[in-house]
């Protein structure tokens, strides 16, 4: 499925830049497998600041980015937090960001609390990204379909080797409820898109704070299956093949299987403004869906096209 940017993102507009002289510094805040990301970038000095806050699987992209704009606009500070695609968009909501990232849509209650606040959210596509199911090196698992991954996440499948692989109670591992990416995989995998479905999260799933949180429990635990964004997965871990239908294909994700569809698992990532955006952050927005987009397969995502 080949996904298309949103109407709004034609919508964007960009006024001159204010010059004023300043430095610029980068400070990246370190993570744990127990902690929250907490990781900032800003351009110290006087001129306009842009507030970014949200998703945990954009902040790599999105530091990356405000690292390569200081070399064309070095006047404008820039701060990126994650915290959660939910926690971006209640800021937004709130007033005390300019942009929120987001690794899935506002929802409708989302929407109306904006509108309530005089708010009209725009939407922008920023990125596209696979979702890798992964297991621990040593699993003989190659392949599952997205029935297999929805009975293992709610609980119907408890021993690995219910599907051919060895004799082991499976450790279910998962990102915590606000985030984006547990919204979509339990809309899109467990619930397999069936809009009127209860299935939830097995009460035995493991809720992680962090997509390091994920990948360190992954590579000590052989017992372990974990999801996460593509460009999160290192080559200590395992990734699954993964088909829609139970005799497949199966395919393994990557840019290519993206873009051509062929990975079922795959999904938006958006920024979302609190209005037109205008100035620095309509500049910065425009410069992110243009040049930005250069970086974005180095660092595990896929580029729009």
């Amino acid at each position: 499925m080949r996904v298309s940017r949103s109407p709004h993102d034609r919508r964007r507009a960009a006024t001159p830049l204010v010059c004023v002289c300043c430095a610029f510094l980068i400070v990246a805040l370190g993570t744990s497998a127990g902690c929250r990301p907490t990781v900032e970038a800003s351009a110290e000095g006087v001129g306009q600041t842009i507030q970014i806050k949200g998703s945990d699987t954009l902040v790599n992209l999105a530091l990356a980015w405000v690292e390569a704009y200081h070399e064309v606009k070095p006047d404008v500070r820039i701060s990126v937090t994650g915290g959660g695609t939910g926690t971006g968009i209640a800021a937004m909501i709130n007033g005390t960001v300019d942009i929120a990232t987001a690794s899935r849509a506002m929802r409708t209650v989302e929407l109306e609390a904006a509108r309530a606040n005089g708010i009209e959210p725009i939407e922008f596509t920023v990125a596209l990204d696979a979702i890798a199911v992964v297991v621990h090196p040593d699993n003989p698992i190659e392949q599952l379909s997205l029935q297999q991954i929805s009975d293992i996440y709610t609980g119907k499948i408890t021993n690995w080797s219910e599907l051919g692989s060895y004799d082991r109670p499976i450790v279910l591992l998962s990102r915590e409820s606000n985030s984006g990416t547990y919204m979509y995989f339990l809309e899109n995998v467990i619930r397999e898109g069936r809009g009127d479905d209860s299935l939830l999260f097995s009460p035995d799933t493991l809720l992680m704070p962090s997509s390091e949180g994920i990948s360190a429990e992954v590579r000590q635990n052989r017992n372990a299956i974990g999801y996460d964004g593509l460009g999160y997965v290192t080559p200590d871990q395992k990734v699954v093949a993964v088909s829609m239908q139970p005799e497949g294909p199966f395919v393994m994700p990557s840019i290519e299987t993206v873009n051509d569809g062929s990975y079922p698992i795959s999904r938006p990532l958006f920024m979302y403004t609190a209005g037109e955006p205008t100035g620095e952050i309509g500049a910065f927005l425009n410069w992110i869906l243009a040049d930005g987009q250069r970086m974005v397969r180095d660092l595990g995502f896929v580029p729009l096209d």
